[in-house]
């Protein structure tokens, strides 16, 4: 169970979400954060200090690092086909919860730089565990050797452009499903790298 301090900085850090998302980053004062919370502007002060700071902690507090590093952790069995499959299915729900902190880093880009290159931190780590996974796969016999590191990275642009099209509703290619497209490019995946 959160502890008060817990449950009043979770309040705070998702109102700034919901808010900045909708109405952008300067459409948005700490006043009404505070309201939409049911807290006191005071209070976000004292816990975060500035709308900037709060914002960073929202991104750090609900993002998908460690979510995706307890997946290679403990959802894999090493069989390629199974592993992308649970791979690009936790990207896909890890990303859509996090989609308005998403959209806020595309949106507010050329405003907010450091929050960009922050953002930018995730992908990279993702990056290197799943080279990491490539790299350990390859060793056991079970993928062709080739580049890891391309590997890992086609394989999470695939996704990312994926949930891009998704985050616009699914629009641009709207007879597109997700799930049926994860399958799909898991098997070329895998039958691509199999020896």
């Amino acid at each position: 169970m959160k502890t008060g301090k817990q449950n009043t900085s979770t309040r705070l850090l998702q109102a700034a979400i919901n808010l900045i998302s909708e109405r952008g980053y300067n459409g948005v004062t700490t006043e009404e954060i505070a309201t939409a919370a049911g807290l006191s502007e005071k209070t976000l002060f004292r816990y975060f200090g500035t709308k900037l700071n709060l914002l960073e902690s929202s991104f750090d507090h609900f993002h998908y690092t460690e979510d995706m590093k307890k997946v290679f952790q403990e959802g894999l069995v090493w069989e390629l086909e199974a592993d992308l499959l649970t791979i690009c299915s936790a990207y896909h729900e890890i990303m859509n919860r996090d989609r308005k902190l998403v959209m806020i880093s595309l949106k507010e880009s050329a405003l907010l730089p450091d929050f960009k290159k922050r953002m930018h931190q995730h992908p990279l780590q993702l990056l290197e565990v799943l080279k990491q996974y490539f790299i350990g796969m390859g060793e056991r016999g079970k993928i062709i050797r080739t580049d890891p590191e391309l590997q890992a990275f086609t394989f999470m642009m695939t996704h990312f452009g994926a949930f891009i099209n998704d985050l616009d509703s699914g629009k641009h290619y709207p007879n597109i499903r997700l799930e049926p497209f994860m399958q799909e490019s898991v098997r070329i995946f895998a039958r691509a790298l199999t020896p």
